[in-house]
């Protein structure tokens, strides 16, 4: 990884590149995190490139010898799968007040912890591997706990206010059963 980075964070050392980079996606991510536990959406999806792919997959307890088959495929079924447009129609219908999940809203609290990086395929593009709790609250005594990884291609743009795009985002949850009576919230 090091042997990309001084050129796009301005320092020579690699040693120090690597922590430069690792220091500003840990800010886009725990920037992220206030976007979302403070409802701007709007904000929050100029975080994402044009082309994004947002996808959580299902998941099944599997014996070792089908350990390959835990998580549902980019084709088959899952919890969403959705590129930018059905996002911003996610955030429309949230405004609308007609998303009775929604209203009133969920209060949450997005911890995210362990963020890995590395040299994406592309360059400029970071593979982003970050831990997370969800927390959620609604009504009076609704509390949803859900806890799992995502898995992030990022991509630096100078064009986006905060310098980084998220092109691909793979939310896994560590829950094979989700008791949540639903999932209007984002992960």
């Amino acid at each position: 990884m090091t042997s990309q980075l001084h050129d796009h964070v301005g320092v020579s050392d690699p040693f120090l590149a690597e922590i430069v980079l690792q220091h500003e996606i840990e800010k886009f991510v725990y920037l992220e995190a206030l976007m979302l536990d403070d409802r701007r959406f709007e904000e929050w999806l100029d975080l994402f490139s044009d082309d994004v792919h947002y996808w959580m997959p299902t998941r099944s307890v599997r014996y070792e010898r089908e350990a390959h088959k835990e998580h549902s495929a980019p084709d088959e079924v899952a919890h969403f799968d959705e590129n930018k447009r059905g996002l911003e129609e996610r955030v429309t219908r949230l405004r609308s007040g007609m998303a009775w999940a929604e209203d009133p809203p969920s209060r949450t609290r997005h911890l995210f912890t362990n963020v890995m990086v590395e040299a994406g395929d592309e360059p400029d593009s970071y593979q982003v591997r970050t831990n997370f709790l969800l927390y959620r609250g609604r009504l009076q005594r609704e509390v949803d706990i859900f806890v799992g990884v995502r898995e992030d291609l990022l991509r630096r743009s100078p064009e986006a206010e905060h310098g980084w795009l998220v092109a691909r985002r793979k939310v896994t949850l560590d829950q094979t059963v989700l008791l949540a009576k639903n999932l209007s919230v984002f992960f």
